[in-house]
């Protein structure tokens, strides 16, 4: 007797659902991303109970007819994209034809659309995955989809559900991110009946954040432009030094509209920053990055919050080089960011400095080597702010387009090691310690400072160095005299 069968509709699309519906939030981002699709001006949003008891989606976008009302809760069912060549050029943020139909398969849903056209509204009502009725209704333009009781068929589900005030949280979050990607579109969201969030249709994105953050983080911001068109265009904008932070959670990411959490890009505005922040000290940004459709893959997680770049390395050049480039401008830096990154065989070989060591500890992921008294430290200002000094601030630098960057997950930090490094790094510093004594750059007992972002268990300064005045480099070059 044969032992496998194949799932009911239902069940797969509860399992469905597990990618697709994790909280409410993510209930929310499916319909204010049709919203989007659908060409919406006002799009509101009203929650109670963290989404849970019902989460309600009102637009005034195009609307749909009757039989794509009825159609649009069918797993793999979508008015986006008809073949598997359109994959690779998705403008739009839904896609895939799962959303409708996984939520409607764990909570009670409400679906009322109309097109200018129709002489009625539709109104679908569908519970758990069946549909219980379809009729005719009063409705402006546009859609309104409720959902209630989320959860209520999966009880195992509903109890990893976080507090109210969790859950409340993630929705603002995710609708602080809409309302900056689209600043032309006017959003709102009730909680429990009480606004939490809204904003009028806005210009430009420098008037969105005002609405949404004040005039106080406004004054912070710098602007960001450049990259190269054919590649990643960079634009938005990112914090003064003076505003730090000691998580990403002010960092808004997109790409071709769609907000994203990317490591890559998150790591490329930090390397932008070496100079003048310290290890675990982070901008805020408001960072946009457009690119090619076909450069870019957005199908490779259901929550379409992952991207792939096809050259990301050269992403990570046009990120960092925007940042540095707005932080000189603004005169933070003496720096020459260029203006566009483009391929690898476009970029000129970096030149030995003349100090014979900064270029091999830049290779080495930015590591350097600085004596308080050097030129090639830095500069602590009264207000607290590091400002690299002229040598230090046009040291060569990693050129990322030239090194392999498969994916996302390979970090800069990461990329000194794919440089082909040698092995033993303490006898690499020595040999480059000793090179700077000969040229009487540096003293053989000043401390070692070494500056590496996202090094495991390192500091700006190790005190493990120092031993009865002596470092393990003196001792090593007494040694040898």
């Amino acid at each position: 007797m044969s032992k496998i069968r194949l799932l009911p509709d239902h069940v797969a699309n509860q399992i469905a659902a597990g990618e697709v519906v994790e909280r409410p939030a993510s209930v929310a981002k499916e319909l204010v991303e049709n919203a989007i699709d659908a060409g919406a001006m006002r799009i509101s949003i009203d929650v109670e109970a963290g989404g849970r008891r019902l989460l309600k989606v009102s637009d005034d976008g195009e609307g749909m007819v009757r039989d794509d009302s009825v159609l649009a809760f069918e797993r793999h069912a979508t008015s986006k994209i008809a073949r598997s060549e359109d994959l690779v050029n998705i403008s739009t943020l839904g896609f895939r034809g799962e959303a409708l139909a996984a939520i409607a398969s764990v909570a009670r849903v409400e679906l009322t659309s109309k097109t200018d056209d129709a002489a009625a509204a539709t109104r679908v009502l569908i519970e758990g995955g069946k549909m219980r009725d379809v009729k005719d209704a009063a409705h402006p333009r546009g859609t309104t989809i409720v959902v209630r009781d989320l959860f209520f068929n999966v009880p195992a589900r509903r109890k990893f559900l976080r507090s109210e005030a969790t859950e409340s949280f993630h929705l603002t979050n995710l609708v602080t991110h809409y309302a900056l990607a689209h600043p032309e579109i006017a959003f709102a969201l009730t909680n429990n009946g009480r606004e939490a969030l809204r904003t009028a249709a806005a210009k430009d994105l420098r008037e969105r954040a005002y609405q949404i953050f004040g005039a106080e983080f406004l004054d912070n911001l710098l602007e960001v432009g450049g990259g190269h068109p054919q590649i990643a265009r960079v634009s938005g904008f990112v914090s003064a030094p003076r505003d730090r932070r000691t998580s990403r959670d002010a960092q808004y990411l997109f790409v071709n509209g769609r907000f994203v959490r990317d490591r890559l890009i998150s790591r490329a505005l930090s390397e932008g920053y070496r100079a003048i922040l310290p290890h675990g000290v982070y901008p805020a940004a408001l960072l946009f990055i457009e690119t090619p459709l076909e450069e870019v893959d957005v199908n490779v997680h259901p929550a379409k919050t992952e991207v792939r770049f096809r050259r990301a390395a050269a992403v990570a050049d046009a990120v960092r080089d925007a940042a540095r480039s707005a932080l000189a401008s603004a005169g933070y830096v003496r720096t020459e960011a260029k203006a566009e990154s483009p391929t690898a065989g476009d970029q000129p070989p970096a030149q030995p400095d003349s100090a014979g060591f900064a270029n091999a500890m830049s290779a080495a992921g930015e590591a350097q080597v600085n004596s308080p008294g050097s030129k090639a430290g830095f500069e602590n200002l009264a207000a607290g702010e590091y400002r690299a000094t002229q040598e230090a601030a046009t040291q060569p630098r990693i050129e990322f387009s030239s090194l392999p960057i498969e994916d996302e997950e390979s970090s800069i930090e990461n990329l000194a090691d794919r440089a082909l490094l040698k092995s033993d790094t303490v006898r690499d510093l020595e040999a480059i310690m000793r090179q700077a004594v000969a040229s009487h750059e540096v003293s053989p007992d000043a401390p070692i400072a070494i500056d590496s972002e996202g090094g495991e268990g390192v500091t700006d300064r190790d005190d493990s160095l120092e031993c009865d005045g002596s470092t393990p480099l003196s001792k090593a070059l007494s040694s040898q005299r």
